[in-house]
């Protein structure tokens, strides 16, 4: 598991645009990169809005936000476009970004073992470096411990 301080893993992959994505461009930006288990089901669907309203209330400055998880992108487009997301869904089809921060897990439901996300989201600092990490986060919690890291005001 990742922890404050240590080096964010690079990733390589394809966004919902088809676009291929690197941590190499947000240098000197922070970045919210955040997990989710699958497009468009209700828990990932609202943590996606509440990150979006963030977004376009203007309240979390110039913090980045990166959504991913392992669908395809036609399927994150069709998130994406649905609920005018507006930033950069990561096309994760391989799990090789989920693997290199710890969230792709063993996981169980009504008894059958799977392999799948485990909802977790990251702070990178603009070095590139991992500030925050939270594991197992809830979605209707992303925002406000965003809000609060950034030292911004949560509204109640």
């Amino acid at each position: 598991m990742l922890k404050a301080g240590d080096k964010a893993p690079e990733w390589n992959v394809v966004d919902q645009n088809g676009n291929v994505q690197t941590l190499q461009p947000y240098r000197g930006r922070k970045v919210f990169l955040y997990f989710y288990p699958k497009a468009d089901t209700p828990g990932c669907t609202q943590q996606s809005c509440l990150l979006r309203d963030l977004i376009v209330g203007g309240k979390i400055g110039d913090v980045f936000v990166i959504g991913a998880s392992p669908d395809k992108a036609a399927k994150q487009k069709k998130f994406d476009l649905k609920h005018e997301l507006g930033f950069p869904l990561l096309a994760d089809v391989e799990h090789q970004v989920a693997e290199s921060y710890g969230v792709w897990k063993e996981k169980m439901l009504y008894g059958r073992k799977y392999m799948g996300i485990e909802r977790s989201a990251f702070l990178l600092n603009e070095e590139g470096m991992v500030q925050n990490a939270w594991y197992k986060i809830s979605p209707k919690d992303t925002p406000t411990v965003l809000l609060g890291t950034i030292g911004r005001k949560v509204e109640k």
